[in-house]
């Protein structure tokens, strides 16, 4: 309508010239915005792929991990239930690459660390580690996501994650118990989950913290974040 007010009280000849630059103009400047908009689609799509191949190679990392801390344990049992040197790549894992890579981490490096080494014997430990660790990397990953990356929602994360993992572990061993001749109780699941392994949670809870800070200053995780928290403030 615009542009047909403009047009108005204009000469015929005079109105047509410049309606058909008008409209030539317009043209030529479609196929451009077009190819603006695609080579926007083709940095996104770019940004994606190398976005995924570092979580791809970071989760790769972390389970090479899984398989290489429990031998600072001498593979003794009781000091890997002490320490639990596995949780920490795991937990990492989910903060660093988010939760399908920390559910899939979890779940498979007690599984394939018992092929190739023996050890955590793959049941009833082996299986029940399996769906806890599992769990560890679901919940650091979305609670990380989701929460402001402040040191304090650092620690609710990884807390929050180590009682979720907890408590799965003591479902699934519970769930095994009622099917085979394993013996579980609720003593021996606070024993478990948190007497014995004490030296373990207090070394994570002073550990991952740190690493999970210093990665961010680094800008290696969590820019997305603050990369929002400046736009928002600058506008």
């Amino acid at each position: 309508m615009k542009v047909l007010t403009f047009f108005q009280g204009i000469p015929l000849e005079k109105g047509a010239f410049l309606y058909g630059i008008f409209m030539y103009k317009f043209l030529c400047e479609i196929p451009s915005n077009s190819k603006k908009q695609k080579g926007l689609s083709d940095m996104k799509n770019e940004n994606t792929k190398n976005k995924n191949m570092k979580n791809l190679v970071n989760a790769a990392l972390c389970l090479a991990l899984c398989m290489v801390l429990p031998f600072l344990t001498g593979q003794i049992p009781q000091i890997g239930s002490a320490l639990s040197p596995m949780h920490i790549p795991v937990l990492l894992c989910g903060f660093i690459c988010g939760w399908p890579y920390g559910l899939a981490v979890g779940f498979l490096a007690p599984l394939l660390r018992f092929m190739l080494f023996g050890m955590p014997p793959i049941f009833p430990t082996g299986i029940a580690m399996a769906f806890e660790l599992a769990s560890y990397g679901v919940a650091t990953g979305l609670l990380y996501k989701k929460l402001p990356k402040t040191i304090p929602n650092i620690y609710i994360s990884l807390i929050v994650s180590m009682l979720a993992g907890r408590v799965v572990w003591g479902i699934v061993m519970s769930i095994i118990a009622g099917v085979s001749q394993v013996q579980f109780s609720l003593q021996l699941f606070l024993a478990g989950a948190f007497l014995n392994a004490m030296p373990g949670i207090i070394c994570h809870l002073i550990l991952i913290p740190v690493i999970v800070v210093s990665l961010q200053k680094a800008h290696y995780i969590g820019y997305e974040y603050y990369s929002a928290v400046n736009t928002d403030t600058l506008n």
